[in-house]
């Protein structure tokens, strides 16, 4: 279908000149709404705060009697291993817990695996090349970290139940100096995909030319439900299964459970790869904040304490998300200029605009008082081949300062979208190119 089908170019001209007015009013407004990263709102976090009544009568011992105030336990208290062991269905030997944030194990396990190597692997820095496989759109972090140790990355495009395996699968069989993969494989950001069952197959039983070829594997949003929770498939488990229990390192935290700045953080491999890392990790520190856990631990008790905290969590989640959708339906149904994901959990919402139009608009909204993910950021080095992605990150902003940002992000997307339309002299854009992970498009 055609953008603006229906429309004769005198109605596109009007239309034009009525979005420039609206545009013009809401510059004037100065507005200052930021929608640029996936952060819990206040609400949200509050939902923890009972977390630190705790501490008044904590006794600081954990249940194998050890004083968490103290040295000791490199990896972590048993309780807390024991929840994030029922999440995500291994076994607590298993589990290495840290501090607050997931992204530091991400970035701590390429860091060994290129200066000391990592279980039965040759450490990367004797490798003339190192790449890693990046599904895209996806998670800027991750890139960032392959792009600070000079790993180059190779993008591989997303469809509707994962990355395109059957690209995967070709290049790692070819190629001896790609090393591993990200993946957020629940939820995923920002297309909200999941990974089917087959995809989750695959990956560990592939063929790969690099014997140390390694899935990173980031489960942030595994217990981030906003309808009916959304099953993902034991990947350590199916890697067991194919012989390659040492292929995968999965992260979790409780950064957008409980407190980003103070929560509590995890990986999960196999043993040999935990005994291997737990001796590295010895050498670098002599425990985390075990208090921290203990209050974790005891504030959740279990894994159905950590869901049926994040049922409230939800509840104040799914209102944002359902209002986007509702504001694009509104503003773009029907004029096949945007296509946009409906997510069932996690943190983001994906929009795809016209080619060549997604950097434009992040630059219209800035001006109008909107502050966005910069386009280009889901992709490895900040470049969107289309230009077309942008992440929209609905959870942090009070509902009222949503709408109003969503309303001015419609209108930003009309103004760049019609400027190119009509100085281009043709009454449309083709967007056929689109990824197929799109779920819910306009009309």
């Amino acid at each position: 279908m055609k953008q603006y089908e229906g429309f004769t170019w005198e109605q596109l001209v009007e239309r034009k000149k009525k979005v420039e007015r609206k545009y013009e009013i809401y510059k004037n407004k100065n507005f200052n709404l930021d929608m640029s990263r996936g952060k819990p709102c206040v609400e949200q976090l509050n939902l923890s705060n009972e977390m630190y009544k705790l501490g008044a009568s904590l006794d600081f011992i954990s249940e194998d009697g050890v004083d968490c105030r103290n040295y000791g336990l490199v990896d972590g208290i048993v309780e807390m291993k024991r929840i994030f062991a029922q999440i995500l269905g291994v076994s607590e030997e298993e589990i290495i817990l840290g501090d607050s944030s997931s992204l530091s194990l991400m970035y701590g396990t390429i860091e060994k695996a290129f200066i000391h190597g990592l279980y039965n692997c040759e450490p990367w820095k004797n490798l003339k090349k190192i790449k890693f496989l990046c599904p895209s759109p996806g998670y800027d972090r991750h890139f960032a970290i392959c792009e600070l140790f000079g790993i180059e990355m190779i993008t591989v495009p997303m469809k509707e139940d994962g990355p395109d395996m059957d690209m995967v699968e070709k290049l790692v069989a070819e190629d001896e100096s790609i090393k591993g993969i990200w993946c957020t494989p629940i939820y995923s950001n920002p297309t909200g995909v999941t990974y089917s069952d087959e995809v989750v197959r695959r990956f560990a039983t592939m063929k790969t030319k690099a014997n140390d070829f390694k899935i990173f594997w980031d489960v942030a949003y595994i217990v981030h439900h906003l309808y009916e929770e959304q099953k993902l498939l034991n990947i350590l488990d199916e890697c067991k299964k194919a012989g390659n229990p040492d292929r995968v390192f999965i992260y979790i935290s409780t950064s957008k459970i409980t407190f980003p700045g103070a929560g509590v953080a995890a990986m999960a491999c196999s043993v040999d790869n935990a005994r291997h890392l737990r001796k590295l990790i010895s050498i670098q520190t002599i425990g985390p904040n075990k208090i921290n856990h203990l209050l974790h631990a005891r504030f959740f008790r279990n894994a159905d304490g950590v869901k049926a905290h994040m049922r409230k969590h939800a509840e104040i989640l799914r209102p944002k998300f359902e209002l986007v959708n509702s504001i694009f339906e509104k503003n773009l149904g029907g004029l096949n200029i945007a296509q946009w994901t409906k997510p069932k959990g996690g943190y983001f919402i994906s929009l795809d605009v016209p080619e060549g139009c997604a950097r434009e608009i992040v630059t219209k909204a800035q001006e109008a008082g909107v502050k966005l993910t910069p386009a280009g950021a889901t992709f490895p080095y900040g470049k969107d081949p289309y230009d077309k992605n942008i992440r929209i990150a609905p959870t942090y902003p009070p509902v009222e300062e949503l709408e109003q940002a969503m309303e001015i992000l419609c209108t930003c997307i009309e103004l760049v979208v019609l400027d190119k339309i009509l100085s281009d002299g043709k009454d449309s854009i083709s967007i056929s190119s689109q990824s197929p992970v799109f779920a819910a498009t306009s009309h």
